[in-house]
């Protein structure tokens, strides 16, 4: 797959991941492509130059840069080594019910690693996955924060359960998210785009919470909905 952007590729890098080739522009050797080029090289990296259309021909994001790598898929976790992980801690997950919009789903998953969610859960199917448009969003945070695909959704949310957590839907219908315990275990799940939160997801929740509008608008764009939730929880949790 590809990593587009300075920041991305930066945080890639940073973070060890598997990168095969990195696409400069050539001209491009300033400020942090400078910084990319000087780690790519102490890693062993092959670095090719090429002019601006090049990238604009390979770039999916629309917004390389100037700075394309080319690295392995994306290593999404399983579930069960992330509830290992968090067995003795008060976790903090993140579940996205069939999140369609890359841009949507880059920005929820930088917003989740600046607010230290432990994990992301994403459905396999009907849903957007890590991608270079994802990756670009997110600004480098897919290399920081652990992602979970899952075949079902609902299975998942009672083996969450099973471990202690809970589960608050984000619904138009809840209870004022300002007065609601966002403390200890617990898992938000932010609904699809148009949809919202599915039947039977939103059966399995615990609580449904939602954010009050003043406005004519009723709803919220989800990676915005995501954040403001998730920080509410940041500020609760201390």
């Amino acid at each position: 797959m590809q990593i587009e952007g300075r920041n991305a590729v930066l945080e890639a890098l940073k973070n060890g991941r598997e990168i095969d080739y990195i696409y400069t522009k050539k001209g491009e050797n300033e400020g942090s492509i400078n910084k990319i080029i000087g780690k790519a090289k102490d890693m062993k990296i092959m670095i090719k130059v090429v002019d601006k259309n090049k990238l604009d021909e390979m770039s999916e994001s629309k917004n390389h840069q100037g700075i394309i790598a080319v690295a392995n898929e994306y290593r999404y976790f399983e579930l069960e080594e992330i509830l290992e992980q968090t067995r003795e801690k008060a976790g903090f997950f993140l579940i996205l019910d069939e999140i369609e919009d890359p841009h949507n789903l880059g920005a929820i998953i930088r917003s989740a690693e600046a607010s230290g969610v432990d994990a992301i859960i994403i459905p396999k199917r009907r849903a957007c996955q890590v991608n270079a448009t994802v990756e670009k969003t997110a600004a480098g945070a897919t290399s920081h924060i652990k992602i979970v695909r899952v075949t079902n959704l609902a299975q998942t949310i009672e083996k969450l359960k099973a471990s202690g957590i809970w589960i608050y839907s984000v619904d138009m219908d809840g209870a004022d998210y300002t007065k609601t315990d966002l403390k200890g275990k617990i898992a938000l799940v932010i609904g699809n785009e148009g949809k919202g939160i599915s039947r039977l997801v939103k059966e399995k929740s615990d609580f449904t919470v939602s954010i009050p509008m003043k406005g004519h608008i009723n709803s919220l764009n989800a990676s915005v909905a995501a954040s403001i939730l998730m920080f509410e929880a940041v500020r609760q949790r201390g």
